[in-house]
């Protein structure tokens, strides 16, 4: 699917109608639209946080509007090793019923689960990306 910046919402649907997992591993470059597709697929399933990266914390959690745990965001961009990820209790986050949705997962890569959603986002224009997806 490839959309402009203005139809976010569109592709943000897109995803949720189309996988078959909730948990989403987004693969894409640097700026290519990750945190800002997860915000926006947030804000479709109905998630009151205000979603952004998790870069520094590493993981976010997101409610609906009755409090209760909608996802988990998780952005390893800047950890060193995977054991960073599994002393933040990653296997507990994974096992939990909660949506998932993982930035540079590709760090982290031999702790994925077998049944993920993989998400590639590709930079075509300044206002345009395309999004495509596969299960794992």
């Amino acid at each position: 699917m490839t959309f402009h910046k203005d139809e976010l919402h569109l592709a943000a649907q897109y995803v949720l109608d189309n996988v078959k997992n909730q948990i989403l591993c987004f693969y894409g470059d640097m700026g290519a639209g990750k945190t800002t597709l997860i915000k926006s697929i947030v804000k479709n399933l109905r998630g009151i946080d205000n979603a952004n990266s998790p870069t520094f914390g590493l993981v976010n959690e997101y409610h609906d509007q009755n409090g209760n745990l909608l996802a988990y965001h998780f952005d390893f961009y800047r950890i060193e090793n995977e054991m960073e990820a599994l002393d933040l209790g990653l296997e507990d986050y994974l096992n939990s019923d909660a949506w998932i949705f993982i930035e540079w997962p590709e760090k982290i890569e031999s702790l994925l689960p077998e049944e993920i959603v993989s998400v590639y986002l590709h930079f075509i224009d300044e206002n345009t990306r395309s999004i495509e997806f596969s299960a794992d």
